[in-house]
């Protein structure tokens, strides 16, 4: 099988992916691939692509969804197939553009934290019994990668083109995977997704808001195992 290289959502580590990789790596080699060290998608694609295998499967997450896109807008011959999830392919909306500056003012001068607890994590997650955890687990990823990570990562996406057209001409395989409470990418946005692409299935997991991989871990594999043996 060819190569799987997962990209993360937002402020996220591998162990955004921790159950995924512990889980199909065993049949497929897996490649974790940071996305943190740019400020536009474009730069952050062309890093993946710098070092990516030269024929591979590509899943992302969220942002990492949005890099995804990039990548297949870059060079959709070396990608064989793609899973985007909990993502969004439309160019940033002006009242969420709006709010990046303050943001990253808040973030320069030292409020990660607060950034991250009040405005971003009530965001991301369903009700469940593992809620907190997941949340505490969100909050020490996005310690952990920094303050320079989050201005790059909220700057190319303020910046991001519009992927439909990237979607619609792209002929591989596609997953298209939500959780079915996501509050950030509705799964309306995955149907339009899923509409746009000539070769795709979507899956919406059930009682999992924006991360999924975590939320419902099991499901979650279940759907990128059936992805997988399908190409």
């Amino acid at each position: 099988m060819k190569p799987l290289v997962m990209l993360p959502g937002m402020m996220c580590d591998a162990r955004l992916f921790a159950p995924q990789i512990a889980a199909l790596s065993s049949s497929n080699p897996v490649l974790y691939a940071p996305i943190g060290e740019h400020d536009t998608v474009q730069a952050l694609a062309a890093e993946v692509l710098s070092y990516a295998p030269p024929r591979f499967v590509l899943a992302g997450l969220s942002m990492g969804g949005i890099v995804a896109m990039e990548i297949i807008r870059q060079q959709p011959q070396r990608v064989v197939s793609v899973a985007l999830m909990d993502t969004n392919h439309l160019a940033e909306r002006d009242d969420v553009k709006a709010r990046r500056g303050p943001q990253i003012a808040s973030v320069s001068s030292g409020g990660l934290g607060r950034v991250m607890a009040e405005e971003m994590k009530p965001n991301y997650l369903t009700d469940g019994p593992n809620r907190e955890a997941i949340l505490n687990l969100c909050m020490d990823m996005a310690l952990g990668l920094g303050p320079d990570v989050f201005i790059n990562q909220s700057k190319a996406l303020r910046d991001r083109p519009d992927q439909s057209d990237t979607l619609r001409g792209y002929t591989g395989q596609a997953l298209i995977l939500c959780g079915k409470d996501d509050a950030l990418c509705p799964v309306s946005r995955h149907a339009s997704m899923h509409e746009l692409l000539t070769n795709s299935r979507f899956e919406v997991i059930e009682q999992a808001g924006h991360l999924p991989t975590l939320e419902q871990p099991e499901l979650t594999t279940a759907a990128l195992s059936r992805w997988l043996e399908a190409q």
